[in-house]
């Protein structure tokens, strides 16, 4: 017979749970006695996959608790689940409905099984978020006290809170740094990442946190998790131009910068660089091809346990 697979809708007070095909359903509560009583319900059914849809960290502690009972969970991305919900016809929209089409979207479509995140990284990624907040209030408020005509009065309030942002700023980094210092592994993967000429503490930590998968599949794969495979737009005779989309826009945006940098210090990414521009490539397209270039370097890093070399780079 074939392995059912488990989908559950996640919210803040319930789970619900569907079984594909046999379309069983039912619903707990999220607390702990109910995540207790689903584990074991579903270590029984012995399912293939067990799909649970990203919900803004409302997941996290019900994939926590599947993964120590080593069932093969996957958190998948909410809007893949929309569109194969809207292809495959199903329109209406309820708590259980929804475990359905999570159950569905995971049986027929066999989503990649990934490390499930650990406490320590779940902390490593809230801290990055708080960093990217605060960096953003942080530029809204250097922007405001550029406007000209603003009174004594509110330019001293601004200056107050960029001081404190910036402190906070420093705050959260120095917790970053001690939360990487306190596992052996993340020590050594972000000796080896910060090895790479461009990459800094703010790359390798979100690699740490956000990509774990990063030696895990293959360079295709990994360039599409990431949002750096060029993606066609053919239809017809047409042929469009090619474009990235999706992948984790966290990764992707750190990655851009730390491109930006490598292009001046990091010989090969620099070369790369250089030569596409004289191949008449757009300086947008050259970019993402040195994010790609860069991500591969640091995965091949990873790999060996070697810190940085040209030999690397060029492999």
């Amino acid at each position: 017979m074939e392995q059912p697979t488990v989908g559950i809708d996640v919210s803040k007070a319930a789970l619900d749970v569907a079984v594909w095909p046999s379309g069983e359903t039912w619903r707990v509560a999220y607390d702990p006695e109910g995540v207790e009583a689903l584990v074991r319900r579903i270590v029984g059914l012995q399912p293939h996959r067990v799909v649970v849809e990203a919900t803004g960290r409302l997941e996290v502690s019900v994939l926590a608790a599947l993964g120590g009972a080593g069932l093969p969970a996957v958190r998948v991305n909410p809007r893949q689940v929309r569109d194969f919900a809207r292809a495959t016809g199903h329109l209406a929209k309820t708590d259980r409905l929804d475990a359905l089409v999570l159950a569905r979207f995971g049986a027929q479509l066999r989503p990649e099984l990934r490390p499930l995140p650990e406490a320590e990284a779940e902390s490593l990624r809230a801290l990055l978020v708080r960093r990217r907040q605060l960096l953003e209030m942080l530029v809204a408020e250097e922007h405001r006290a550029g406007q000209p005509g603003l009174p004594a009065a509110v330019r001293d309030q601004i200056a107050v809170h960029v001081r404190w942002l910036r402190d906070q700023v420093r705050g959260v980094d120095q917790e970053l740094r001690t939360a990487v210092r306190q596992s052996p592994l993340w020590t050594r993967d972000d000796h080896l990442l910060r090895s790479v000429p461009g990459v800094g503490s703010v790359l390798a930590t979100t690699i740490l946190a956000e990509l774990p998968e990063l030696t895990l599949i293959g360079r295709r794969p990994l360039a599409a998790l990431v949002g750096v495979a060029p993606l066609n737009e053919d239809s017809g005779t047409h042929r469009g131009r090619r474009r990235t989309a999706g992948g984790r826009g966290t990764v992707r945006r750190t990655l851009y910068m730390a491109a930006l940098t490598a292009t001046r210090c990091n010989p090969p990414i620099r070369s790369l660089y250089l030569r596409l521009l004289a191949a008449g490539k757009p300086t947008k397209v050259a970019l993402v091809a040195c994010m790609r270039k860069l991500l591969l370097v640091l995965r091949a890093v990873l790999r060996s346990g070697q810190p940085w070399s040209a030999e690397i780079a060029v492999g």
